[in-house]
C-alpha cells in the first residue's frame, strides 16, 4: 500500500528550525519552562489538553513519531520510534511493526509487544483496568484488535483500509503505556521509556523531569533535567522570562504585542510566531433550548465578526478558516474563495448581522425582548479574552450574555457532560489530518464531540475519505465535508490561533511546529549553550 501524502511545506517554514550544528551540542543543565496552568493528572491518554502532553511527551515514546526537527508535520516526516520499521498488508487491512530490542521502562522492566497491545486495549476499553475517560478513543475505532507476535512484533488489524492511521500513531497524544503499571499510577507518576524520567508534580507549583541515563537512543538527551514552573498569570510569566527565570515561555501563548514587548527588553531572545492547528471555536448546546433551534444557531453564526477577533486578539496574525487548518501551514484547509460561500464568512459583517437580526425578529426577539444566555469558558487568558469579545458582538443581534469562568481541572468534564448553553472553547488538533479532526470532533457519539452534532450521512463520508489513497481526490472530498460542517454550525470556528513561543538565546535544538500544538515536545535534542 503506497503512501502518497505530499508535504506542502514552503521554504519559509523551514526557517523556523532552530537547530545548531551537531558539533556544538553540549550536555548538562536544567531547562526551565513556564507552564500556564495546573493539569488534572499526568496521564496523556486520559487528558484532553496540551498542559499534559507538553511536559509528559518527554517521558514517553510512541511506535512512530513526527520528526522533531521539521516544523510541518506530514506523512513523509514520520520516523521510527519504539518501532524499527513497519509494513502494510496488500489489502491495507493490517499494519505490522517490528519493535526495538533492549528498550527498558524507567523502572527497569523490558518493553515488549505486549505493552503495545495493552495500550490499545486500554484505549478501546477492552482491558481489565479502565481509563476514567479516553478522549481519543474514536481515533482507533477502525482498529479491530492489536496482537503481539512474540516480544518484538505488534500487528494492527483494521476493519477497513486507513492509510492515515500512521499520522495518528505519530502524535504526541499516542504514547505506549506499560502493561505492568495501572492507569491510576500513570495519572500520578507516569512510567515511560523516554529520554526523561518523571520526578514530581506539585499542583500549582511545578512538574519536574530528570534525564534517563539508560535511554535507548545513544547520546540523548543532552539536558540533565527539565522543570515546568506553573505560573498561570501571563503578565507575571513574561516578567519572569525577561528576568531570566524561564528559558522558554509556555508554547504558543505569547500574543504579537506581548512578543514585541519581550523583544524590546530582550532583543536576542527568539520569538517564533506560528499557527498551532488550534482553533478558537463555539460550542452550542443543540440538545436543549434555545440552541436546539437551527435558525437561532444560524443567527449566532451570522453575528460573528471573525476579522475583529483576529485583529483584537492577534493584531491580524491569526488565520480565518474552517475546521481544517488553512494553507500553507495546513495540508487540508479549503481555498478562501470556497470559504467565503459559507454563512458568516462573508466579510460584509453588517449584511450578515442584518440577516441575523431578521432571524431573531422572526423568533420573537427584539429590542424589548432580548435573549439572555451564559457564555462558559476555561479560566485561562486564551479562552477568556475571546469570550469577552463574543459577548460584545452578540449584543449586536439582541443577545445579552454573561461570562462564566471554569478552572482547568473541571473544564473538560463540564463540556463533556454538556453543562453549558454557549461555550467559548479552544480545540487543538492532535495531527493535521482529516481522520483526527472528523472522527474526534464531529462523529456521532464521539467523547470530544462536545456540541453533540450528529449527521449519520456525513459519518459515511468520513469513512469514505479515510479509505482513499489518492490524496488529491481525498482533499476535494474533505473540503466538501468541512463546508457542510460549517454550514450546519456543528462547531463554529472563530479563528485559527497564531501566537509566539519565546526562548532565551542559549536554548538550542528546539523546533516550533506549525501544524500541531502537541507533537514537538520530546526534548531529547534540546541543549543549553551556557
Amino acid at each position: 500500500m503506497k503512501q502518497v501524502f505530499r508535504p506542502f511545506a514552503a521554504a519559509a517554514l523551514v526557517t523556523l528550525l532552530a537547530a545548531a550544528p551537531a558539533a556544538a551540542q553540549k550536555s548538562g543543565g536544567t531547562l526551565v519552562v513556564q507552564h500556564w496552568d495546573s493539569p488534572a493528572s499526568m496521564s496523556i491518554h486520559e487528558e484532553a489538553t496540551y498542559s499534559v502532553v507538553v511536559p509528559i511527551m518527554a517521558v514517553m515514546n510512541n511506535l512512530v513519531l513526527y520528526r522533531q526537527d521539521q516544523p510541518q508535520n506530514s506523512m513523509q516526516g514520520i520516523v521510527p520510534d519504539l518501532a524499527e520499521s513497519w509494513t502494510w498488508s496488500e489489502d491495507g487491512a493490517e499494519l505490522s511493526f517490528r519493535l526495538r530490542h533492549g528498550v527498558k521502562w524507567h523502572d527497569g522492566k523490558p518493553f515488549t509487544a505486549a505493552d503495545v497491545k495493552c495500550t490499545f486495549d486500554l484505549l478501546q476499553g477492552k482491558a481489565k483496568d479502565k481509563f476514567r475517560v479516553s478522549p481519543r478513543k474514536e481515533w482507533y475505532d477502525n482498529v479491530k484488535e492489536v496482537t503481539a507476535d512474540g516480544d518484538f512484533e505488534a500487528v494492527f488489524h483494521l476493519k477497513r483500509p486507513q492509510p492515515a492511521l500512521l499520522t495518528l500513531l505519530a502524535s504526541g497524544y499516542s504514547p505506549i503505556y506499560p502493561c505492568h503499571v495501572t492507569p491510576a499510577q500513570m495519572r500520578l507518576h507516569p512510567i515511560g521509556t523516554g529520554p526523561f524520567k518523571f520526578v514530581e508534580f506539585k499542583p500549582n507549583e511545578h512538574i519536574k523531569l530528570a534525564k534517563n541515563p539508560d535511554y535507548w537512543k545513544p547520546g540523548r538527551p543532552y539536558l540533565d533535567a527539565i522543570e515546568y514552573r506553573i505560573v498561570p498569570n501571563r503578565s507575571t510569566a513574561i516578567l519572569g522570562f525577561i528576568a531570566g527565570q524561564f528559558d522558554v515561555t509556555w508554547p504558543y501563548s505569547i500574543t504579537p504585542p506581548l512578543a514585541r514587548d519581550i523583544k524590546k527588553e530582550l532583543p536576542n531572545a527568539t520569538c517564533v510566531l506560528a499557527t498551532n492547528n488550534g482553533t478558537t471555536n463555539l460550542l452550542l448546546n443543540r440538545d436543549k433550548p434555545p440552541f436546539d433551534n437551527a435558525d437561532l444557531r444560524k443567527a449566532l453564526a451570522l453575528a460573528i465578526d471573525r476579522k475583529a477577533f483576529v485583529d483584537i486578539m492577534t493584531e491580524g496574525q491569526a488565520k480565518i478558516g474552517a475546521a481544517m487548518l488553512p494553507p500553507p501551514e495546513g495540508l487540508w484547509g479549503m481555498p478562501e474563495e470556497m470559504l467565503r460561500t459559507i454563512p458568516g464568512y462573508d466579510p460584509d459583517v453588517q449584511k450578515n448581522r442584518t440577516e441575523a437580526r431578521e432571524i431573531m425578529n422572526k423568533l420573537g426577539y427584539g429590542p424589548d425582548k432580548k435573549l439572555t444566555v451564559t457564555v462558559s469558558t476555561r479560566n485561562v487568558a486564551t479562552f477568556r479574552d475571546p469570550a469577552v469579545i463574543l459577548i460584545d458582538q452578540l449584543k449586536e443581534i439582541g443577545i445579552d450574555a454573561t461570562l462564566e469562568t471554569i478552572e482547568t481541572a473541571n473544564w473538560h468534564a463540564k463540556v463533556t457532560r454538556k453543562d453549558y448553553t454557549i461555550a467559548m472553547n479552544n480545540t487543538g488538533s492532535g495531527v493535521d489530518d482529516p481522520d483526527q479532526q472528523f472522527y474526534e470532533n464531529y462523529k456521532c457519539g464521539s467523547a470530544r464531540n462536545y456540541s453533540g452534532y450528529c449527521n449519520p450521512e456525513l459519518d459515511k463520508e468520513f469513512d469514505r475519505q479515510s479509505m482513499m489513497t489518492d490524496q488529491e481526490a481525498r482533499k476535494q472530498l474533505v473540503w466538501q465535508i468541512d463546508k457542510k460542517l460549517q454550514e450546519d454550525g456543528a462547531r463554529p470556528i472563530i479563528f485559527h490561533a497564531r501566537n509566539s513561543t519565546c526562548y532565551q538565546p542559549h536554548v538550542k535544538g528546539l523546533t516550533i511546529m506549525v501544524n500541531s500544538i502537541y507533537n514537538g515536545w520530546r526534548m531529547e535534542d534540546v541543549w543549553l549553550d551556557k
